[in-house]
């Protein structure tokens, strides 16, 4: 079931059931990315077909990869070794992918041909100079626009040289594409982070016959490697679970299960918060499908506390905030963030941008440049209309928060969800939720 512009919830009920999310977004886009440059078939399952994915695949697709889509997320992609790669015939278009032109770039900076990258209006405002003045102290030639935004010219140049790179603010897509950089440099590249953050990349990188060192906050990649073809299957999103759990954590009554979902240590920071806050929240049936830990994850409704989340668990939790900050205005008492910043570069500012919607549902709270302070209500939202600001994630918190609303709430500009979670709509209404389309 597609998803206009327009979601309106009415209030009230509360969610049961037992359901599975799409594949997880940031594995899908890793596992094509690789596939398509190592050498030989490789074959991929639970792969995410939301509008971000689907703008990598096209991006490899123009540059002469065959990737076969067998339906129900199952892919096969002929990879073509990464020297085998053509240059595109023109500019490639990554919609409102983020990952997608960060990652790439590094990817595509040692690659010795023209790629120009550029995106939709929401992306080409988003900052690259986090991530391409990195690559450009390995020698690598990328124009931006001259606020450091797309379009990303990346231009032929020598080879690239190992560095050590201390990442001034955590962020997994600039560490990506250093080490993406890094295969085709000469030496030995080095990232060190300041928190740990998610780290698909490097269990990828491992899992398609990379050598990557791990150690005492520090990633290391030697230059030269070549990547084998794997089958990858991709276990649930927790970013998606996420707007379930927080709906199921935040109504008593409420119990739902969501199913085979990646539980990778450097993405539970939504599960942490919000047992700080109360939630009832178990993990069952607990496993590995490859390099991704997985498990059910069971929430029953409980009475949640504000709390002040520790800038440690920001990292792990930065895409599943704008859920946590609905959990978090059905709070008793004040919840806040802090380190934070990262936020206000994602497909909206996603502090102002919830702050705003928020406030227009009568919750009293106060921002800051790199955090927030909601004061929690047991009584929950007014009624009301909010904008989603063009933001998946900010679109699909609202829909939540119909459930504890004192009337109808009406949220605009909610096409992107289409861009990490097509199925929303169906599994919302499966668990209970009274959302229709507009």
């Amino acid at each position: 079931m597609s998803i206009g512009g327009f979601l309106k919830v009415e209030p009230g009920g509360r969610l049961n059931g037992v359901l599975k999310v799409p594949g997880d977004k940031s594995i899908s886009h890793r596992a094509v990315m690789l596939g398509s440059i190592a050498d030989g078939r490789t074959q991929i399952a639970g792969c995410l077909m939301g509008e971000d994915v689907c703008s990598t695949i096209a991006a490899f697709r123009a540059m002469g990869v065959v990737i076969e889509d067998h339906g129900e997320g199952r892919l096969s992609i002929e990879g073509r070794g990464f020297g085998a790669l053509r240059a595109p015939s023109g500019p490639l278009d990554m919609g409102n992918s983020g990952t997608s032109i960060r990652l790439l770039a590094g990817l595509f900076a040692g690659g010795g041909m023209p790629v120009t990258m550029t995106g939709d209006r929401s992306l080409r405002a988003r900052p690259m100079r986090r991530v391409t003045d990195p690559l450009g102290l390995m020698g690598a030639r990328i124009d931006t626009q001259h606020d450091g935004t797309p379009p990303l010219s990346i231009l032929p140049g020598p080879k690239l040289h190992a560095i050590r790179y201390k990442l001034p603010v955590a962020s997994a897509q600039v560490k990506s594409a250093i080490l993406l950089a890094g295969l085709h440099a000469d030496g030995q590249t080095c990232v060190v982070e300041p928190t740990p953050t998610r780290d698909h990349s490097e269990r990828m990188l491992s899992a398609f016959g990379v050598n990557v060192g791990v150690s005492a906050g520090e990633i290391r990649i030697d230059g030269g490697q070549r990547l084998t073809a794997t089958d990858i299957v991709v276990p649930g999103d927790i970013s998606s679970a996420a707007f379930f759990l927080v709906g199921a954590a935040m109504v008593e009554g409420s119990q739902v299960t969501v199913e085979n979902i990646g539980v990778n240590p450097t993405r539970t920071g939504v599960i942490e918060i919000l047992r700080q806050m109360g939630a009832n929240i178990t993990l069952t049936n607990e496993r590995s499908t490859g390099s991704e830990p997985v498990a059910d994850i069971m929430v029953r409704g409980n009475k949640l506390v504000g709390v002040d989340i520790s800038p440690d668990l920001v990292p792990s939790a930065i895409d599943e905030f704008p859920a946590l900050f609905i959990a978090a205005a059905c709070a008793e008492g004040v919840t806040r963030l802090s380190e934070a910043g990262e936020l206000r570069h994602k497909e909206s500012d996603r502090i102002d941008a919830m702050a705003r919607g928020l406030q227009g549902l009568g919750v009293r709270l106060s921002t800051n440049e790199d955090g927030i302070e909601i004061f929690g209500n047991e009584r929950g939202f007014d009624a009301g209309r909010v904008d989603a600001e063009g933001d998946h994630r900010v679109a699909m918190a609202f829909a939540i928060a119909g459930l504890r609303a004192s009337g109808p709430v009406e949220i605009a500009n909610c096409a992107a969800i289409a861009t990490s979670f097509p199925g929303f709509l169906g599994c919302a209404q499966q668990i209970g939720l009274n959302i229709s389309t507009h």
